[in-house]
């Protein structure tokens, strides 16, 4: 078992993060770094000694606050687990990056199925209500245009409702980046080697995804955006997400322009947020995909 100063610290970390669920806009940003603790501590601990860190822990924040804040905890415990055991096989980044993100995905999709088969709570039915008593309210006061109908609205709520698996994807795979980003950097001080990710100018997507992507394109053009049909639905959170893939394809572009032309390391970096924010940016990394537009930009240097 290894003991020392630094366990007790991250074991402290990991209970403040917990106690400040319970705290109004603290919480958000505890959520942000939920996983790290457990990521450090999994990583540079036995199985046993790791369990004597955390099992304190959630018994103290239980006492504290209340033994449903371990439910949060939970969530975020088994991602951070999965993370630190591909830290110890010292596995690929990209690989980590996939893997736990499918994991904090599956959870997300589970706590769904859990809250509407045990508990007999659909979030779902609860996000349409929310919406749409706001708009009947926004209506009544007459803020909306005119030509808003409660049609409109139910159409609305049904566009949300068919992007939540979007929603989950990009939200697991965020959130697994940044976790990944400052766990790494933590346990490599501990004396493991983590393998970092692929420079952001080398990043190279399979060209087959560019066929998948024209194909599902087209389709979603004959699609109506408030169809309940799988092949609808499917569509209508595929296409964006490969747009958002393209769009990091894009900025992995920028970044090797740079690295050939000694621009400033800023100046990919404000490339990226108007690439991120602007959905039409992202044929650049649909060309830079498809064709081999490096070469040429490298040869008219």
């Amino acid at each position: 078992m290894k003991t020392g100063l630094k366990p007790l610290l991250w074991s402290g970390a990991a209970l403040v993060l917990l106690l400040l669920l319970a705290v109004p806009v603290l919480n958000l940003p505890a959520l942000l770094f939920m996983m790290v603790p457990y990521v450090v501590l999994y990583s540079t601990l036995s199985r046993g000694a790791f369990a004597l860190h955390v099992i304190p822990v959630w018994v103290i924040a239980s006492v504290v606050v209340s033994p449903s804040l371990l439910i949060i905890g939970l969530f975020f415990l088994v991602p951070a687990i999965v993370m630190g055991h591909l830290y110890r096989k010292e596995t690929p980044a990209a690989k980590v990056i996939r893997v736990v993100g499918v994991v904090i995905l599956a959870q997300l999709m589970l706590e769904l199925l859990v809250f509407e088969l045990v508990l007999d709570l659909s979030l779902l039915d609860a996000m349409s209500t929310t919406i749409r008593e706001t708009f009947d309210s926004v209506m009544a006061q007459n803020t909306l245009a005119t030509e808003w109908t409660s049609e409109h609205t139910e159409n609305f709520i049904s566009i949300i409702i068919n992007m939540i698996p979007l929603t989950f994807i990009v939200l697991a795979y965020v959130y697994t980046v940044v976790s990944h980003y400052i766990s790494r950097r933590l346990v490599i001080r501990s004396g493991l080697n983590v393998p970092a990710f692929a420079k952001a100018r080398d990043w190279k997507l399979p060209r087959v995804l560019v066929i998948y992507y024209l194909i599902a394109y087209v389709l979603d053009l004959f699609m109506l955006s408030t169809s309940e049909a799988f092949l609808a639905v499917a569509l209508m959170n595929l296409v964006p997400l490969l747009s958002y893939v393209f769009a990091i394809q894009a900025i992995g572009f920028f970044f090797y322009i740079a690295h050939h032309r000694d621009w400033n390391r800023a100046v990919p970096v404000l490339i990226a947020i108007p690439v991120l924010l602007i959905p039409p940016l992202s044929l650049i990394g649909v060309l830079d995909t498809a064709f081999p537009i490096r070469k040429a930009f490298i040869k008219s240097k």
